[in-house]
């Protein structure tokens, strides 16, 4: 029927072109005869254009694969240089300063004098000390000798003796007051800035010079809790220091504390790092590599084929020629690869190149194919995504 009425337009309309072109009157073709016409072409365009649209969305990608392969965990961190040893050198007396002994910058050795005090006033206590002592030598002397022929009492000879004592202990006292007018390196180390000008009187406790033992330095870093079982004594760390990039260093880790903190769930751990040649200094922000021990199976990608977006990370995978779009987890990064922790299973296969053309379920060629790295025995993971 509807092709009666096809062809009945056609007709119609051919009629009446031959007759505009003889009386060039306009043919008034009846609503009905054109509703026909427009449904028989709506239905012809809308059979052909799956045919259409399935050419145009097979959009061109390149794709990779998610595979499980053995990995050890790296663990990282951040922390903060500090000396071997470190003090503020300071009196523990008052004084005016007499001499200063050493040049900023400069390398002591222990023992070194440091600074020194005016201890003319110490120098003469203890030599009225000493004074008191000989008498005191000389008196127990004599009263030893007249016991002998009962010419002393008990008494006197108890304090003759005391006496003795008594100025030995003063002696002893005023050296050690003298001493204290010397303020002495207690190790081996490097002297900073110095704070204080020979004749200025300073009070006890006043900060005379900081000194530190730099020929190794400690760091102290935190990991999570979880992480214990991969930690240890005498296990190697990787440093690298933003001050001085491209160069890398090495410590071993020689104290963990036994407590965990209970705010931040979290060990402290303390590594040495040899600085034979000075060139690390106390102060310096390091990343940490701590080398991990166990190995783990783990489900990677190519990082190429992560897409990250408001917040969230997405990978898209290729079903039956299809994008799937899937939400995932990363975990730790390396060799080009991060591995995923949730959302994707191993031997999938992802959009690597090409993910801003597509869209969850568009049609898609794969051109090429990336990521297809050779299964490695052993590699080490970044901590983080």
């Amino acid at each position: 029927m509807r092709k009666f009425w096809l062809w009945s337009t056609a007709l119609l309309i051919a009629g009446g072109a031959a007759y505009v072109a003889v009386s060039q009157n306009i043919v008034k073709v009846p609503p009905e005869i054109w509703a026909a016409i427009k449904a028989e072409t709506k239905d012809s365009e809308a059979k052909a254009a799956p045919a259409t649209g399935a050419i145009r969305s097979a959009i061109t990608v390149e794709s990779g694969q998610s595979r499980t392969i053995s990995r050890t965990r790296d663990l990282r961190a951040i922390g903060t240089l500090r000396s071997d040893e470190s003090v503020k050198i300071a009196p523990e007396i008052a004084g005016r300063v007499v001499t200063v002994g050493f040049a900023e910058g400069q390398a002591v050795k222990q023992g070194d004098i440091l600074m020194k005090l005016d201890d003319a006033l110490a120098q003469a206590e203890l030599a009225d000390a000493e004074a008191r002592y000989v008498l005191a030598q000389a008196n127990n002397e004599r009263a030893k000798a007249l016991s002998k022929t009962g010419n002393v009492t008990e008494k006197a000879q108890d304090e003759a003796k005391a006496n003795l004592r008594t100025s030995g202990a003063a002696v002893d006292l005023m050296k050690v007051r003298l001493d204290k007018h010397t303020v002495r390196a207690p190790f081996d180390g490097i002297v900073g800035i110095r704070q204080v000008s020979p004749g200025a009187f300073i009070t006890a406790g006043t900060t005379v010079v900081n000194l530190e033992k730099i020929d190794q330095l400690k760091v102290d870093f935190s990991l999570p809790e979880i992480y214990l079982a991969e930690i240890s004594t005498g296990q190697t760390v990787d440093l690298r220091v933003d001050a001085l990039p491209g160069r890398g260093f090495q410590g071993k880790i020689y104290a963990i504390d036994p407590m965990v903190d209970v705010n931040g769930r979290s060990l402290t751990i303390r590594a040495l790092v040899p600085n034979g040649d000075g060139e690390l200094r106390p102060g310096l922000f390091v990343r940490i590599i701590v080398k991990g021990r166990i190995e783990r199976q783990v489900v990677v990608v190519p990082e190429s084929a992560v897409v990250p977006r408001a917040g969230e990370n997405y990978v898209y995978r290729i079903d039956d020629g299809k994008v799937v779009e899937a939400k995932v987890k990363l975990g730790d990064r390396a060799n080009a690869e991060v591995q995923i922790l949730e959302g994707l299973a191993s031997g999938a296969t992802v959009v690597t190149a090409g993910q801003q053309k597509v869209k969850n379920g568009a049609s898609v060629k794969v051109v090429e194919t990336r990521g297809s790295i050779p299964l490695q025995p052993k590699t080490t993971l970044r901590q983080g995504s």
